[in-house]
C-alpha cells in the first residue's frame, strides 16, 4: 500500500481548466473572479457578505481586527485548535484566555467558559472542532448575556449545519479555510462571512492594506486615481486564478462531504470492536462534515508508539493538536498552567487522527483498520 497521507486535495481537470482560462485573461488578481467566488459562496452558506482573502489565519486577524476592542482585552477561545485561531488574537494586541473542552468533541466548553469571564471580556472565539459545530446555542446564550462578539472558527465545517442552518449564519463573523486539506481548496485561502455590512465593509479594506477602494473600482477610462488609506490594513488579498479554483471545487463540495461522512462512518463500523480505540461521536441535532476523523487510545497505549507505528507502514497518521498552550512562544509570553485544562490534556496525550480524505477508497480505511487492529500483537 502506498503512502496514505491524512489528508489531501483533489483536483481535477475541470479545475485546472477554469484556472487556464484566468491565466489567459486579463485579470490574474483582485478581479471579477473574487466577487463570484464570494456570491457562490454567500449563496452556499445562506449568508449576506463573504469576504475572500488568501487564508484563513489571514480571516481570523480581520476578524479581530475590524471588532475594534481596547488594547488588553481578553477573547476567550480553546487551546485544543490551530495555533492562528489564538495568534489573530495575540496579533491584535488582545489577550487569549483559554478554557477547556468537551472530552467527546473536542470543542469548546460552555460551562468553563462561563468561569473566565470578566470585565475585559469582549468576545468568545469557538472552534467547530474535526467539522463538528461547537454547542452554539449554549455560547450564544453566554454573549448574549454578557454582550460579547462571536468570532466561530469554522475553517474546519465548510458544509456542516447546526439545527438544520449553515455553519456560517451563527457568530458575528464565521471564518473558512481552503488549505489543500480542507473541504475546497484554492491552495491557499480564506473567508470571513457574515450578516453585518459595517464588518462586511471594513473587512473589504482591511484585506487590501485598508484602502477604501478596490482595483477594479480605479481601472477604466472613467475611473479615478484616487483612493485613502482609512486603516492599518495588510495585503490579504486573493488571486483570481486562486477564486476560479475554488468556484469550481465549490461544485463538488457535497459529493465530497458526502465522501467523507461515508468514509467516517466505514470506520466507526469497523473500529467498534477494537477495544483499545475510543471512537469520536455526532450529536443529533449536528451535521458533521469530518475535517480529520480523530479517535482516543487507551490510556495504556503509548500514542507516540502507535504514531510511529502506522507510519512505518505508510498510514500518515498525525496529532490534532498540540495544544497551543505548549508551544514555545506561549509558554514564554504567557506561561498558560496545563493544569487548568485536565481534558485537554487527557485528550492530547490519547488522540491520534487517521486519514480521511475524498480520493480514499473502501480499501484504503480497511487497511488503516486492519493495521491499527494489529497493534498489540506487535507490541
Amino acid at each position: 500500500m502506498k503512502f496514505i497521507p491524512y489528508g489531501r486535495q483533489w483536483i481535477d481537470d475541470e479545475d485546472i481548466e477554469e484556472v487556464i482560462k484566468i491565466l489567459k485573461g486579463e485579470w490574474v488578481t483582485t478581479g471579477p473572479m473574487v466577487k463570484k467566488f464570494e456570491d457562490a459562496l454567500c449563496k452556499y452558506i445562506g449568508c449576506n457578505y463573504v469576504v475572500a482573502v488568501n487564508s484563513g489565519t489571514s480571516a481570523l486577524d480581520i476578524a479581530v481586527h475590524a471588532l475594534n476592542l481596547p488594547k488588553g482585552s481578553e477573547i476567550i477561545t480553546t487551546p485544543f485548535t490551530f495555533a492562528a485561531t489564538s495568534n489573530s488574537i495575540v496579533y491584535n494586541n488582545l489577550k487569549p484566555v483559554f478554557v477547556d473542552i468537551c472530552r467527546d468533541t473536542r470543542n469548546i466548553n460552555p460551562s468553563e467558559i462561563k468561569k473566565k469571564i470578566t470585565r475585559k471580556t469582549k468576545a468568545i472565539s469557538y472552534v467547530d472542532f474535526a467539522g463538528h459545530p461547537a454547542d452554539i446555542d449554549e455560547i450564544t446564550e453566554i454573549a448574549e448575556e454578557h454582550g460579547l462578539y462571536l468570532i466561530e472558527d469554522a475553517c474546519h465545517a465548510l458544509g456542516a449545519e447546526y439545527r438544520g442552518r449553515k455553519i456560517g449564519n451563527f457568530a458575528d463573523v464565521t471564518i473558512f479555510s481552503f488549505h489543500p486539506v480542507k473541504h475546497i481548496t484554492t491552495g491557499e485561502g480564506g473567508m470571513a462571512a457574515t450578516h453585518d455590512e459595517k464588518l462586511y465593509e471594513k473587512f473589504k479594506m482591511l484585506r487590501n492594506h485598508g484602502i477604501d477602494k478596490e482595483t477594479r473600482e480605479r481601472y477604466g477610462i472613467d475611473a479615478t486615481y484616487a483612493y485613502d488609506m482609512k486603516y492599518l490594513g495588510r495585503n490579504y488579498r486573493i488571486t483570481d486564478f486562486q477564486c476560479a479554483l475554488g468556484l469550481s471545487q465549490l461544485k463538488k463540495l457535497d459529493r465530497f462531504i458526502e465522501k467523507r461522512q461515508h468514509l467516517a462512518h466505514l470506520y466507526s463500523e469497523l473500529l467498534k470492536d477494537v477495544d483499545f480505540i475510543e471512537l469520536p461521536v455526532t450529536k443529533e441535532h449536528v451535521t458533521h462534515v469530518w475535517h480529520i476523523y480523530t479517535v482516543l487510545l487507551d490510556e495504556s497505549i503509548d500514542r507516540d508508539t502507535f504514531f510511529s507505528y502506522m507510519r512505518n507502514r505508510n498510514i500518515g497518521v498525525n496529532v490534532h493538536y498540540i495544544p497551543v498552550y505548549k508551544h514555545s512562544y506561549y509558554i514564554k509570553n504567557f506561561n498558560f498552567d496545563p493544569k487548568r485544562y485536565p481534558v485537554t490534556e487527557e485528550v492530547f496525550k490519547r488522540t491520534i487522527t487517521l486519514p480521511l480524505h475524498p480520493q480514499m477508497g473502501d480499501e484504503h480505511v480497511e487497511y488503516v483498520v486492519n493495521t491499527a487492529s494489529s497493534f498489540r500483537k506487535s507490541e
